[in-house]
């Protein structure tokens, strides 16, 4: 009877904790319910006790003792609630090629490909603009005008702010990612929104004399919470955010740029959906949602 191997049995551990006697968030009874619907298995069967006869005890008993299909369908079951869980959270992976190894056991017992529910973005091909996507230049030429005539504005606030959303929505237009102006909801004002990819991503844009702080921030990804999954946000700053906001907010589902960013974008031509796909890659690996484009794409 094929069984999990010491070190397959390490990794289904490192995923689903049952080392600790718990398995996931399940309750003993959500646990045998659980078993029963996705596995047809009966999980506090007394085959299944060992010590104490805990979460964890079980289900390390059944992948040693069951059979392979049985173990396999428990596998992909288990990985769906976890990855289920963790995409709606905007929680990072913190296991290294966690769906491709375990799905190397579950294909061994004769189970399928595990589903992947990670939103990718597309690929990063070069830190360079790609010249077949870009606008024509009049565009660009017109939009830089218009962002510097921004400096010059007395008008107030909020005047300086609806120009600024108009600007960054035609700005993303110009790179054909389907822009779309603010709007407001009951209870809420959404900036705009535009497309990357697969990806859906909210605008919050902010024309301040002041730098934005971490209560802004955490309020924007409150906004994101409550959309599908994969949903997700550019937090846009003119004037950029205080060092206190930074180390404060856990970026989950959001990037940030400043006016520079903005600035540097339109006077160097780089693509705006390569800076998109640059800072949501500098924020996955580096758990920095702030990366200057500068940075990202030095001269």
């Amino acid at each position: 009877m094929d069984q999990l191997r010491a070190v397959e049995l390490k990794l289904v551990d490192d995923l689903f904790g049952m080392s600790s006697g718990w398995v996931l968030d399940f309750t003993n009874a959500t646990f045998d319910d659980f078993f029963r619907r996705e596995v047809g298995v009966d999980i506090y069967d007394d085959v299944y006790a060992s010590g104490s006869g805990s979460k964890g005890k079980r289900l390390r008993a059944f992948l040693t003792v069951g059979q392979p299909r049985a173990i396999a369908r428990a596998l992909t079951s288990l990985w769906e609630y976890r990855e289920t869980g963790r995409v709606s959270r905007g929680d990072v992976e913190t296991v290294v090629n966690a769906r491709a190894r375990l799905s190397v056991i579950v294909e061994r017992l004769g189970g399928v490909a595990l589903p992947c529910f990670d939103v990718v973005e597309p690929p990063l091909q070069s830190a360079r603009p790609a010249a077949k996507t870009a606008p024509d230049h009049a565009a660009l030429d017109r939009l830089e005008r218009d962002f510097l005539a921004l400096y010059a504005m007395t008008d107030e606030p909020h005047a300086r702010g609806y120009h600024f959303e108009r600007l960054l929505t035609a700005l993303f237009n110009a790179w054909n990612m389907d822009a779309r102006g603010g709007f407001r909801l009951a209870g809420e004002q959404i900036d705009g929104s535009f497309q990357h990819g697969a990806v859906t991503y909210l605008l919050e844009a902010k024309w301040h004399r002041a730098r934005i702080d971490a209560e802004k921030l955490h309020a924007f990804q409150g906004k994101l919470s409550e959309r599908l999954e994969g949903t997700r946000g550019l937090f846009v700053s003119f004037e950029g955010f205080t060092d206190g906001a930074l180390e404060a907010f856990t970026a989950r589902r959001i990037i940030l740029a400043d006016g520079m960013d903005v600035f540097e974008a339109l006077t160097r031509r780089i693509s705006f959906p390569d800076i998109i796909a640059a800072k949501a890659r500098h924020a996955s690996e580096y758990r920095n949602p702030f990366a200057r484009v500068r940075t990202l794409f030095p001269v």
